[in-house]
């Protein structure tokens, strides 16, 4: 992403934390992932989202009106020993060049630094709780400044969450990041089409996981936005399965819910569909279902319309349907208020989505469900999931488990479907597979 794109939201933030303020962003810490081995590093999104910049041991620091410069960066030095082991480093000069900050300075020198920098500031502007190792750095620095108290200098008096601005700016995607997520749905989508073409009875869910993999990396992707879900049967009913590790039968659906993560954007797509290329009557009904739900939420993401509007309009088709193919009698919308529907669909139908897959920002304002506007990006993905632990279900419709998702757009005149790429209807997705099979 263009760096002109990060100092706009820069200067849009600075223009809120105002003379007075000092906003500081600290990006995540390394993890270990066992013994000496540590999980690939991936910046914290607020960072990221600030500063672009990819490495660890980093903090920014904004500092409106300060005469040297108002993007400060601490980050670490260049180091030819340790980048031979470990990789290059920007260092102090490719943190300005590359990076745009004003001043950079050695991560070592924080302590000696950062106290300065807030001394006689009003307002603070930090995320406390989700770093708790510099939450304690951060009061410690605060009570250096107040000692000074008789010398004329004071401390800031004021606490602002970092979070409340900048979560709110994240919630509106610009231009240069819906090309972005529009880049890794497609990926994603393609992904999915791949899955389908190869799928068949025997194979490993894991299988179908390295495909998917292969498939991201291969198209610019570094890595999944998330754990990817591949089960099989009856793992088509747990929402949130892992393991990954059971082979594929004749007779099955396979549900895939994965989604590649692209310039450090999310994408989230899942799809559902036999592994033999062929729905069964129950598998149909159940699909087509959830295909209706789905295409009634989705025509409900536009402007004016509140969050919960798509949530609503796929629980009235799901609740519907359950009448019609008999698993639940009764009035549809006494069964919806209810919720007659929980023990087959006991989840939202979306979530908001950017640079985390469970993306930032309020779904209500106040007491009142928001809005929805132009450049926000939801996903919508209504389900349901026939487990035979559901008291009373009858045999034929064990195991049975549809999930459908897509990456939604908000647009000026109603929505965009990201990931439109990836086979949805029944006949599309039988279609694809009897045609990639035959080949």
């Amino acid at each position: 992403m263009d760096k002109r794109e990060f100092a706009r939201r820069r200067k849009r933030l600075m223009d809120m934390v105002d003379h007075g303020g000092i906003a500081i962003q600290p990006t995540a810490p390394e993890r270990v992932r066992n013994r000496d081995v540590y999980y690939p590093f991936r910046a914290d999104s607020d960072f990221h989202y600030l500063t672009g910049f990819p490495e660890p041991e980093a903090v920014m620091v904004l500092v409106p009106d300060r005469p040297q410069g108002e993007f400060l960066l601490f980050c670490r030095e260049k180091d030819p020993e340790a980048e031979t082991w470990h990789g290059r480093r920007a260092g102090l000069e490719g943190a300005c060049e590359l990076y745009g900050a004003d001043d950079a300075f050695p991560i070592s020198d924080l302590d000696d630094i950062l106290p300065g920098l807030l001394e006689n500031k009003t307002r603070i502007y930090y995320t406390m709780g989700r770093y708790q190792d510099f939450d304690q750095r951060l009061v410690g620095w605060l009570n250096r400044v107040t000692s000074k108290g008789r010398a004329g200098v004071h401390a800031p008096d004021q606490f602002h969450s970092l979070a409340h601005h900048l979560h709110e700016m994240r919630l509106y995607k610009s231009k240069e990041e819906i090309k972005t997520m529009r880049r890794a749905a497609q990926i994603s989508a393609a992904a999915h089409q791949h899955a389908m073409e190869i799928c068949k009875p025997g194979l490993y869910e894991y299988q179908i996981e390295a495909e998917l993999v292969h498939q991201f990396m291969r198209k610019g992707s570094r890595a999944p936005a998330y754990p990817s879900i591949v089960g099989g049967g009856a793992n088509t009913c747990i929402l949130h399965y892992h393991e990954n590790n059971e082979a594929l039968r004749d007779g099955d659906l396979l549900l895939i819910d994965a989604g590649c993560e692209y310039d450090h954007y999310a994408s989230d797509i899942t799809r559902t569909f036999p592994v033999n290329g062929r729905f069964t009557p129950e598998q149909k009904a159940v699909y087509e279902i959830v295909l209706q739900a789905q295409l009634a939420a989705i025509d409900k993401v536009r402007p004016g319309n509140h969050w919960n509007d798509p949530h609503m309009a796929a629980l009235e088709v799901i609740t519907r349907g359950l009448v019609d193919i008999g698993l639940l009698k009764g009035r549809w919308k006494t069964l919806m208020k209810d919720e007659a529907f929980r023990p087959y669909y006991m989840h939202r139908t979306g979530h908001w989505l950017g640079m985390d897959v469970h993306d930032v920002g309020d779904y209500k304002i106040g007491d009142e469900w928001r809005l929805l506007e132009p450049g926000m990006v939801t996903t919508v993905e209504p389900g349901l999931y026939l487990s035979p632990s559901i008291k009373g279900l009858p045999k034929r419709w064990w195991n049975i488990g549809v999930r459908i998702e897509d990456d939604v757009l908000v647009t000026a005149n109603g929505n965009e479907v990201l990931s439109h790429g990836a086979p949805k209807t029944v006949a599309e997705i039988e279609s694809h597979m009897q045609l990639a099979s035959a080949a």
